[in-house]
């Protein structure tokens, strides 16, 4: 693989938008559910098939390039925070000719003077009515691994209570992983409500939530990519090796003695490699054996129960009485034989 150029900073490539409104003609709708924008027909069409709705082509404000989109059913998409820094945020605003105001809370950054909607507004700045100060925008790029593609999605919001839970978040996460792990999260909007001055205003607000693995995971150090796709499997041992399996049998016809033989049955009792009972093949398999040693050691213990050669490697003689000798002494032993006396 080639080095990549230093002042280049490696970046995926961006395929689309997950966003909380769409426009109706030019009148901007809130949406309780999650709306998938993209270039690609494919992402949409799949988006459509896991989340609901109807893929459709898209032609967005401002805008003469043609996109996709679905208004989904589902208030709620798994998707994975990617190793990294991924969320952004600043206050914003902005108009046709493009983005006129972005401030990081003390400085707008365009003309590096003091944040102007506190100058002007206070610490509530942000009860503002929309357009007259910045928009709080938080910016969040997260893969979707069930959509084709290695890409980046970003989750946009303009909440100003979702920003400061988005940022908690990914600041504790952070400090868990130092942005080198994935994290399995759930992207869900969740409504909510405010009273002030006596009226309710009720907005939704994007909530990022842990899905299917604890805090103390998440911030146990960086997570592999295989457990943030399968976070079910998180924190489970990886199944143990079973050592091979001895060959009892070979074991036993190398024995000496029956009692060999029952020493390594009950060898493969401890390991729970026979029935305790001895129902099984290999038990009586070594049964067997250990009767054929018994038989034949008792073979052995009467061959070697004959007279053998003593020392000199002389046979002992077998000694017969006269009386035992039908007619009296040998032949060759009687008088008058011609054996040499």
């Amino acid at each position: 693989m080639g080095a990549r150029l230093r002042n280049i900073q490696a970046r995926a490539a961006e395929h689309g938008r997950l966003r909380t409104g769409y426009t109706n003609g030019n009148r901007p709708m809130r949406s309780p559910n999650w709306v998938v924008t993209s270039h690609s027909e494919e992402h949409v069409r799949r988006a459509a098939e896991l989340w609901g709705g109807k893929a459709e082509q898209w032609q967005p404000l401002n805008s003469t390039i043609g996109q996709w989109r679905v208004i989904t059913t589902s208030p709620s998409i798994e998707a994975l925070i990617t190793p990294g820094d991924p969320l952004n945020q600043y206050n914003e605003m902005w108009s046709k000719g493009g983005c006129q105001r972005r401030c990081d809370g003390e400085t707008e950054t365009l003309t590096r003077q003091p944040c102007i909607c506190a100058a002007r507004f206070g610490e509530d700045w942000h009860q503002q009515k929309k357009g007259v100060v910045c928009s709080t925008t938080s910016r969040l790029n997260v893969m979707l691994p069930d959509l084709s593609g290695m890409g980046m999605w970003r989750a946009e919001t303009h909440s100003f209570y979702a920003a400061q839970e988005w940022g908690g978040m990914v600041d504790m996460v952070l400090a868990g992983t130092d942005g080198k792990g994935f994290i399995p999260v759930n992207l869900r909007i969740e409504p909510r409500q405010r009273v002030a001055n006596g009226e309710t205003k009720k907005f939704p607000v994007v909530v990022v939530e842990l899905r299917g693995i604890t805090p103390r995971q998440a911030l146990a150090g960086p997570v592999n990519a295989a457990m943030a796709l399968n976070p079910s499997t998180f924190g489970q041992q990886p199944a143990a090796i079973e050592a091979p399996r001895p060959d009892y049998l070979a074991e036993a016809e190398g024995a000496l003695t029956s009692d060999d033989v029952r020493d390594v049955w009950r060898k493969a009792s401890a390991a729970g490699h026979v029935d305790p009972k001895g129902s099984d093949a290999l038990s009586k398999q070594l049964t067997d054996l250990a009767a054929a040693k018994e038989e034949e050691s008792k073979q052995h213990k009467q061959s070697s129960d004959e007279p053998g050669p003593d020392a000199d490697g002389v046979y002992e003689g077998e000694v017969v009485e006269e009386s035992e000798q039908p007619g009296g002494w040998p032949a060759a032993a009687q008088p008058g034989s011609g054996a040499r006396r």
